[in-house]
Order: structure tokens, then C-alpha cells, then sequence
């Protein structure tokens, strides 16, 4: 490689190092997605949630479930509460009814999610809209508990949410209300209208906890002053001495191994490592993929004609009908052929030899010597017809394919 060569590399090379350094050191940006998985530390994670539960709870008394509750609830039996937590969390029919018999038994199912299977709000006599936020501009909205002996009405703000959901109907007969939402604005009317957005109701012998504000359990809403008080409240409605069975199924967040690079596209470091490594390979494919010697050209070997010169002598014979030579050739060649590969002298041929032939060849000793009379018949003639020739290659290449102890040539 030449010196200019070397200088564009080293450029080059120094550009991708800068580069790696301003990404390594620049500010990262906050992940908003809505991911409510127990590992994830952003904002919408739920790591904080689990670690005071396990603090609360004690953490024998808190199992994950991986698998989806239908599978779960066939496979295993458990008392307790059931907890879902997540943006979306729609049953199919199977597993909703499934859920609904364990709850009836005596159990609790506890869900938060802003939207609920359609069958759940049916069941429990409820129907769901959303907060309108047409004079609240930033989006900024007020929590308080029902019960006045958690914390007395006490008003706790959240703004990142674009929609809030509440219940516009309940069964009031049989539904608890636990918490409710308004707007923040200056006009206190609207400020006071409070929404119910979290109930309890009995059912069978157990019971029903929805929660329509999930965030009310993530990482950014709790580490908020004095916001862990109002999910304290909300936990506060959970039996701490029966087991807590936490849903990891119906997350945005959980794991999903959908590459084999996922280990080095997760690490940032690894990542960026991968990619050097890609883009090393690119620069020795364009400098060092260049030939250093010209192309040798390709010589095709002689082409090994025996077998084209046999088929050409073969066919001016036939075509002459030089019928007799052919014979004799094929009569030399087929001696040859005993002598060689079965073994037996050829000098002598009575009745002895042909029975021998025959026992050697896998043939039968009367095909054999009606071969070797045709044999003769055309040895003793000076002209053949071309049926004669046809009939003693017919008689020979039968006897041949008869031989099952042949060798490889």
C-alpha cells in the first residue's frame, strides 16, 4: 500500500474513533416507552414498584408469572392475589372466564390498565371514557384516595399522561370507589369535579380491583414527592399475608430475544464495538481487496478424445456394415473379458469350460452355450447379417449383466 493510501486510512480512522467518543459522551435521552416490566429503570418501568414489595410483602410472598394466566391457573394451584399491570391488558374469552372462576373462589384479581377486556366492564356492570382535557393544556392531572384515612383527600399531581381514563358508570350498589382524578386548572370548578378511575367489587367469594391509571405504579410517578404515598394507598387494599401472583406476561417491556446479535445490540458498548468491526471489514474489502499481480488465465485441459475416436471407428464400421468385423471385435473383447475378470483360459472351449463359465458368471449353463454356439456359427461365416450382430451383443451384454461377482474397473 502506497503512503497516500495509509494517510486516507488513518483519516478515516480517526474520524470513526472522534465519532465513537462524541456518541459515548453525549447526554442520553430519556426512554418514555410505556414498558411496566419489573427490570427496566425509565420512567414507565416498574423496578421501584417490586422493590418495595418485596420490602412490604416480603419477597417469599411475591412470585413472577412468565406464562399467561390460562396456562398458569391449569397447571398450578394458587390462593392469593393476581396482579396485572400495563398499558393494555385484554383477556381472550378462555382465559377471562378462567380468571373470573379462581377470583370467585375466594381470591383477588387486581388489574391496572387503562384499557380492560370488554366482558370485565360488562360483568361488573361498568363503562369506561376518558378525562377531557380541553382546559387543562399541560395535561396535568390531580389523583386523591376515597378514603379519608389515607392521607385526607390529599392531592397528588401527575403530567404525562395525554389521556386519562375514569368510569362514567358503576354499579353503585356493589362497587367501592378507591380513587379518583381531575384536571389541574386555574377555574376551581372544573378542579373540584373529581372522576372515579379506581374501584373494588365483590365477586363470588372473592374480589375485583381495577385501576384505570397503571403510571400510578412506575418509576417516574413514585420517585415523585410525595406520590409513593398515593400507591401505597393503592397497595394498601391488598392482603400483604396471602402470596401476590405478579403478571409478566401482559407487558410492553418483557424480554424478547428476537436476534442473535440481541446481547450485542443491547450492551452500548458492545454495540458500537460490532459496528467498528463492520466497518474495519468495509475499508480492508476497498484497499487491500485489489489485486497485486495480474488475473492468471484459465487453461482448460486436453480433452481426453479416446472415447470420441472409438465411437467414430465404431460408427464407419457400422455404417459400411462391416458387420463381421464388429462381430469379431466384440467376440475378442468378450474373451478377453473371461480371461481378465472371471479367470479362466479361453484356449480350450468344450463342455467342462462351459459349465465352469456358467457357475462363475451366474448364468445359466444352457444360455451360456447357446452364446458361445452363436459364437461359433459367426466366427465360421465370412458375412453377417446386421439381426446376427444385434442378436450376439443382445446375448453378451445379457450374460454380462447376469455376473454378480463383477469388479470395478
Amino acid at each position: 500500500m502506497d503512503k497516500k493510501g495509509k494517510i486516507y486510512i488513518g483519516l478515516t480512522v480517526l474520524v470513526v474513533v472522534l465519532i465513537v467518543i462524541l456518541e459515548y459522551n453525549k447526554p442520553q435521552e430519556l426512554n418514555w416507552f410505556p414498558s411496566y416490566a419489573k427490570h427496566h429503570k425509565i420512567p414507565f418501568g416498574s423496578y421501584v414498584l417490586h422493590e418495595q414489595l418485596e420490602r412490604i410483602f416480603t419477597k417469599e410472598n411475591i412470585i413472577d408469572v412468565e406464562r399467561p394466566p390460562f396456562e398458569y391457573l391449569n397447571k398450578n394451584t394458587i390462593n392469593g392475589t393476581y396482579f396485572f399491570m400495563n398499558a393494555d391488558v385484554t383477556f381472550d374469552k378462555a382465559e377471562l372466564d378462567k380468571l373470573l372462576s379462581w377470583t370467585a373462589k375466594g381470591n383477588t384479581l387486581a388489574i391496572a390498565s387503562e384499557t380492560i377486556s370488554s366482558k370485565i366492564l360488562d360483568t361488573l356492570n361498568l363503562e369506561r371514557s376518558f378525562v377531557s382535557n380541553f382546559d387543562n393544556i399541560k395535561n396535568q392531572y390531580q389523583f386523591t384516595l376515597k378514603d379519608s384515612t389515607l392521607n385526607n383527600y390529599k392531592k397528588y399531581q401527575y403530567d404525562k399522561a395525554n389521556f386519562v381514563y375514569y368510569f362514567n358508570k358503576i354499579d353503585s350498589l356493589n362497587t367501592t370507589v378507591i380513587g379518583q382524578v381531575s384536571n389541574v386548572s386555574e377555574t376551581d370548578s372544573i378542579a373540584n369535579k373529581r372522576y372515579t378511575n379506581v374501584i373494588k367489587q365483590p365477586f363470588g367469594d372473592g374480589e375485583i380491583i381495577i385501576n384505570l391509571f397503571p403510571q400510578a405504579y412506575t418509576n417516574y410517578f413514585m420517585l415523585e414527592e410525595p406520590n409513593y404515598n398515593y400507591t401505597a394507598g393503592l397497595l394498601s387494599y391488598i392482603n400483604p399475608n396471602k402470596t401476590i401472583y405478579f403478571d409478566n406476561h401482559y407487558k410492553s417491556g418483557k424480554k424478547i430475544a428476537t436476534s442473535p446479535l440481541y446481547v450485542f445490540l443491547k450492551a452500548k458498548e458492545l454495540k458500537w464495538a460490532y459496528y467498528i468491526m463492520l466497518i474495519g471489514v468495509l475499508f480492508y474489502i476497498l484497499f487491500e481487496g485489489k489485486r497485486k499481480q495480474r488475473a492468471i488465465p484459465v487453461v482448460k485441459p486436453l480433452r481426453n478424445q479416446t472415447l470420441d475416436f472409438t465411437r467414430t471407428i465404431a460408427n464407419m464400421y457400422y455404417e459400411n456394415s462391416k458387420h463381421q468385423d464388429i462381430a469379431q471385435h466384440k467376440i475378442q473383447h468378450f474373451m478377453d473379458y473371461i480371461r481378465t475378470q472371471l479367470h479362466l483360459n479361453t484356449n480350450t472351449i468344450d463342455e467342462a469350460f462351459l459349465k465352469n463359465l456358467a457357475a462363475r458368471s451366474n448364468n445359466d449353463f444352457e444360455a451360456t452355450k447357446t452364446l458361445f454356439k452363436t459364437i461359433e456359427n459367426i466366427s465360421n461365416q465370412k458375412n453377417i447379417s446386421k439381426e446376427a450382430l444385434e442378436k450376439l451383443n443382445t446375448l453378451i451384454e445379457k450374460f454380462k449383466s447376469h455376473n454378480t461377482w463383477k469388479t470395478k474397473s
